[in-house]
């Protein structure tokens, strides 16, 4: 059983640090999943609760589950206009040029037998919009903050390789695969608003992994971006 680090609770949410590693829905292949361990995380309420969002099996960080089907539509329908701050820090495999930006590159799902299918940047696509700010470098790496407007599928890691000039570190998708074990994406911070009661905010220390890759971050500015603990 996974000890999930629960950062938000109350009577309709749960925000978990989800670990690197672990889908979401059952693998095709089988093995574990997220889903298998919903009924731990009951907690004395009737229902399990249920994922709002979707981060892929690589990312780490806040994941958002709602706790009644009433609170879920009202989460999903804040996703969809927009009114969710998400901040996430990935390592690119590059030394970014610039200290800030926003890329707004529409993305395309493309598919084929030999490769499966992956995402594009492309203008016949749907809208994808990404504000990035570097938080450390390194030779050869950079540890970006991302505070994606949309949440299209891949939406960081293509915009990352489209936009910044190159993958993130560890992506076997849309890079090389080196450099780590996985994908370095790792979702941060989340804050949705709520009508008539305070927002949900939460936020996810760096994992071990990145905080081994030893960037020299900065003094204390913005929570995300240097929320590092020895034992996470």
């Amino acid at each position: 059983m996974i000890d999930f680090s629960i950062l938000f609770e109350d009577g309709e949410a749960l925000v978990i640090d989800k670990p690197a590693g672990l889908p979401l829905d059952r693998p095709r292949a089988g093995g574990e999943a997220l889903e298998d361990h919903l009924d731990a995380m009951r907690f004395g309420f009737q229902r399990e609760p249920f994922p709002v969002h979707r981060l892929d099996r690589d990312t780490s960080g806040c994941l958002l589950l709602a706790r009644n089907p009433k609170a879920l539509k009202r989460f999903s329908a804040a996703f969809e206009a927009r009114e969710v701050s998400k901040v996430y820090l990935g390592v690119v495999a590059t030394e970014v040029k610039g200290e800030q930006g926003t890329i707004d590159l529409s993305l395309l799902k493309i598919s084929s037998v030999e490769n499966g299918w992956r995402m594009i940047a492309a203008k016949k696509g749907k809208p994808a919009v990404t504000h990035w700010k570097v938080v450390a470098r390194k030779p050869g790496m950079t540890l970006v903050e991302f505070r994606p407007e949309t949440g299209r599928t891949h939406q960081i890691r293509v915009h990352a390789l489209a936009g910044l000039g190159a993958a993130l570190v560890g992506d076997p998708i849309y890079g090389d695969g080196q450099g780590a074990a996985r994908t370095m994406l790792h979702a941060a911070a989340l804050t949705i608003p709520r009508v008539g009661k305070d927002p949900i905010v939460a936020h996810a220390p760096l994992p071990m992994d990145f905080d081994a890759m030893g960037f020299d971050l900065p003094e204390p500015a913005d929570k995300p971006e240097i929320a590092v603990e020895d034992d996470t």
